[in-house]
């Protein structure tokens, strides 16, 4: 039985699945890595911590098998991430990720001096802090020495595809959130190249997700313990490995993901923009296109009130009390903002906030207010989407914010939409396995693979009385962050 190994290069933890051709997950293997924050708003990692996690984790995960049927590999990781490699492939500096937010002057430069129509223009979006345009220019102005040293620029998935091919490479999905991608002609914009004093020799190629890029050198096969033969595709960015992992692929699919960033994810057979650019246009893994909304903070928020807040980490039990009849009913309410937010505010000032509190206020009261703050302002992702004339009346939700039915329920009543479980809660890792398959020949395209593999394991339809209750809650809600804006500033 042929064997597939799927990456999940995350924030917080490497995910490594080894699925057979028939789409079972035969093993699972988590690696921890940290998170350095040198600076208000800074978010660090070290590739090599990834690197790391990639060789411990599939040692432990081919343990056992038979690793002569392992026959292909894909990664799924954390978008926009600046990885940058020296002329003797040395990473030069800790790579600047995703929900870093320390470019706000050159964000600024990017959308008011060159300007969102030009940007729009080239790249079907603007700039965002996370994206990795704004982090080169920070780096050019800030960090001179090591901006001269870069011979090749990278994402964060794609150095784990250096490390074991050898080739830098890069797929058009995670290309897409550079802002140095054309992405309706699926190729660099030089225009954009040349505003970041950048050339197309330091970027990486570009390829399909699916596509073939190589195989493992002998040196890493060695290491791993795997056959030179093994097959690597260049993968995806995280979220359109979880939309391969949850079947949105092909024309008006949606996906909600709740990991560490939360993402609504509508996938196209065509290229269309959102002519606000408050959703961002990207390519997609199945060689289409896709709409993302992304918030920095998900997950992440329940995680920090009840980890670093409550110093718990039994959720279920933090939960438990919550009742159906309290849905709709909080009296408080929570602004989802820890590292800022990117869709659909794009306000790198804007922060957390609790708001509503009284006498009588409970600690669930508040666990429930975090868990309804993230499904709101994921409402506010979804009203662009119905804005542009897309109508999403049902979605896949996946994540690990996905596993609690509260939040489940939450989110399908807040969003008045029919949500559907996915069998396998490991989407971009899933996705990334799926890739692997296709690059392999197992199947003939991402299509046929996910109508062979992809299976449901529930469905949830809104309760009409509990989503009365939150579209009241959320006509509320919708007014905190512009009555707030300019007070975020003068924080």
């Amino acid at each position: 039985m042929p064997y597939y190994i799927g990456a999940d290069l995350g924030t917080s933890a490497l995910k490594l699945l080894l699925v057979d051709e028939g789409g079972n997950t035969q093993k699972t293997v988590s690696k921890s890595y940290d998170v350095c924050y040198p600076h208000p708003g800074w978010s660090e990692q070290s590739p090599g911590d990834w690197w790391d996690a990639l060789v411990s984790g599939i040692s432990e995960l081919t343990d056992g098998i038979d690793k002569s049927m392992v026959r292909g590999i894909s990664t799924a990781g954390q978008m926009h991430g600046l990885v940058v490699l020296d002329e003797n492939d040395a990473v030069i500096r800790p790579a600047i990720l995703w929900n870093d937010g320390r470019t706000a002057e050159e964000t600024e430069y990017l959308n008011t001096v060159i300007g969102k129509e030009a940007l729009s223009a080239r790249t079907a979006n603007i700039a965002f802090a996370g994206f990795t345009a704004p982090k080169i220019l920070w780096m050019e102005k800030h960090e001179k020495e090591n901006f001269e040293k870069i011979k090749k620029i990278m994402l964060p998935k794609d150095y784990i595809t250096y490390r074991l091919t050898g080739k830098h490479v890069t797929d058009y999905s995670d290309a897409s959130g550079m802002l140095l991608l054309d992405v309706a002609n699926k190729c660099w914009s030089q225009e954009m190249l040349d505003i970041c004093h950048i050339s197309s020799e330091q970027m990486p190629s570009l390829s399909e997700s699916y596509d073939c890029i190589g195989t493992l050198t002998p040196e890493i096969a060695s290491l791993l313990g795997l056959p030179e033969t093994v097959k690597v595709a260049p993968g995806a960015g995280d979220n359109a490995g979880a939309a391969i992992g949850t079947g949105t692929v092909g024309e008006g699919k949606c996906n909600i993901s709740l990991g560490t960033s939360g993402t609504i994810f509508i996938s196209s057979e065509r290229f269309s923009v959102d002519s606000n650019n408050a959703l961002h246009s990207f390519c997609h893994s199945d060689g289409g296109y896709h709409l993302m909304g992304c918030m920095l903070s998900a997950a992440s928020c329940n995680k920090w009130f009840c980890e670093d807040i409550l110093n718990t980490a039994d959720y279920a039990k933090e939960q438990a009390d919550i009742t159906k009849e309290r849905l709709g009913n909080n009296h408080v309410y929570f602004l989802p903002y820890l590292m800022g937010e990117r869709s659909p505010l794009n306000d790198t000032d804007a922060r957390g906030m609790f708001i509503g509190m009284r006498p009588d206020t409970t600690r669930s009261d508040m666990v429930q207010a975090v868990l309804e703050g993230v499904a709101f302002a994921m409402r506010d992702n979804l009203e662009v989407a119905k804005s542009l004339g897309i109508d999403i009346s049902t979605s896949m939700l996946c994540g690990g914010g996905a596993k609690s039915p509260l939040w489940q329920s939450i989110i399908c009543n807040v969003l008045n939409v029919t949500i559907t479980l996915p069998s396998c809660e490991e989407g971009p890792g899933y996705g990334a396995a799926m890739l692997a398959m296709v690059t392999d020949g197992a199947y003939e395209s991402v299509q046929a693979c996910v109508d062979a593999l992809i299976k449901t394991r529930g469905e949830l339809t809104p309760d009409s009385e509990i989503a009365a209750r939150y579209e009241a809650k959320y006509q509320a809600f919708k007014k905190l962050y512009p009555a707030l804006k300019e007070v975020y500033k003068q924080l």
